[in-house]
């Protein structure tokens, strides 16, 4: 089997994944799984779509990470694999559509605006 790539977004998150054959080793930016994502919970959920699927042990998978912070980057990797395990068999569509994996978060940080500390608080309202 080739290396099958996709792309997963999140926030300003960008995940890049590259799937191969192999014995299920996730490697982030050249480090373990475990070693990048230390919390527990956000190792579950980039490992969301291969419990689901039921490939856990089957595909080696290379990430090249960047951008936002963990929770982003957990959820973009979320999705990249998605689209990867799509790619490998359209037969999962329906399962990971049904969980979520293939909708990518539109939700961005909103800009913050000139003459208010943060993007909607305002500063205090003085009559006098």
């Amino acid at each position: 089997m080739e290396v099958i790539n996709a792309l997963g977004r999140r926030k300003t998150a960008v995940a890049r994944v590259y799937l191969t054959d192999g014995k299920g080793n996730i490697t982030i930016n050249k480090r373990e799984l475990n070693e990048y994502f230390p919390i527990g919970t956000l190792q579950y959920v980039v490992q969301q779509p291969l419990f689901l699927c039921e490939v856990a042990g089957l595909y080696d998978i290379k990430v090249n990470l960047d951008g936002g912070g963990l929770t982003g980057q957990a959820e973009a990797l979320r999705l990249g694999i998605s689209r990867a395990l799509l790619k490998i068999n359209a037969d999962y569509r329906p399962k990971l559509k049904a969980a979520g994996f293939l909708t990518r978060d539109p939700r961005e940080v909103e800009r913050k605006k000139p003459g208010q500390p943060k993007a909607r608080k305002r500063f205090q309202f003085s009559k006098r």
